[in-house]
């Protein structure tokens, strides 16, 4: 009885607007991840450079290049990788689909133990099998119930590849416009500061639209990117000093 009452209570909340935040992926994991390895990579790779003597025009040639072949590789491995999660997941709907073709009480069955195993009683679990069996959602409650797999949110490699792509050319862009806009003397430094606002400001949105703690986010994010731009840097003032 109370399995049937915790979830009609869930039922009822999701009917008056409770509200889940969408973390399976979609857009938000490639553009996070594409601004950050832009504005870690690019401003590490320009760091290593300035530090081993590069004059301004290898510095900034130097990050031009890493933007563009940054973007490159990260839209065609975002395409390569979603492809096959793609591809993975329409190879295990259409066993599905051949599996509840071929066996569809055994497939009841097997729904209904899934839903025993999450709590339900037997014979809720298997009232709520039958009752998916029956409409028009059978594939698609084995899909979840079985496979992880929600059929309208199946990954597109085009839209992660487009969103890994601009995002990490925006966050290699940032270093070469504070490069740019500033003196010889302030160069350093102020590449430096523009990168950590930029590395918290990214923190601080992905928690913001994953639902996370902020500033455990904008923390981790600032530490990892400064360590990277300070062990690039000190390797190229350590090979620099003996070419």
């Amino acid at each position: 009885m109370a399995t049937e009452n915790r979830a009609r209570a869930e039922a009822h909340d999701h009917g008056h607007g409770h509200h889940h935040r969408d973390v399976s992926g979609g857009w938000l994991r490639p553009a996070v991840f594409g601004a950050m390895d832009g504005l870690v990579t690019n401003v590490s790779l320009i760091a290593g450079v300035g530090g081993g003597g590069g004059s301004a025009h290898t510095i900034v040639l130097t990050g031009l290049a890493g933007l563009v072949a940054g973007a490159c590789s990260m839209a065609t491995g975002e395409y390569v990788s979603v492809s096959t999660q793609r591809d993975t997941e329409h190879a295990a709907l259409d066993l599905e689909r051949r599996e509840l073709a071929a066996d569809p009480e055994g497939e009841l069955q097997e729904l209904a133990d899934i839903y025993v195993s999450k709590g339900l009683t037997p014979d809720l679990a298997m009232e709520v099998a039958k009752q998916l069996h029956d409409g028009d959602q059978t594939l698609q409650a084995h899909a979840e119930a079985e496979l992880g797999i929600t059929l309208d949110n199946v990954a597109s490699p085009w839209s992660a590849a487009l969103t890994s792509a601009v995002a990490f050319t925006i966050g290699s862009a940032l270093p070469l416009i504070a490069i740019l806009l500033t003196t010889p003397t302030w160069r350093s430094p102020v590449t430096f500061l523009a990168m950590l606002v930029a590395l918290a400001v990214t923190g601080s949105v992905s928690a913001r639209l994953g639902g996370a703690n902020r500033r455990r986010a904008v923390v981790r994010v600032i530490v990892g990117g400064a360590l990277a731009m300070a062990v690039t840097y000190g390797i190229g003032r350590l090979v620099g000093g003996r070419l």
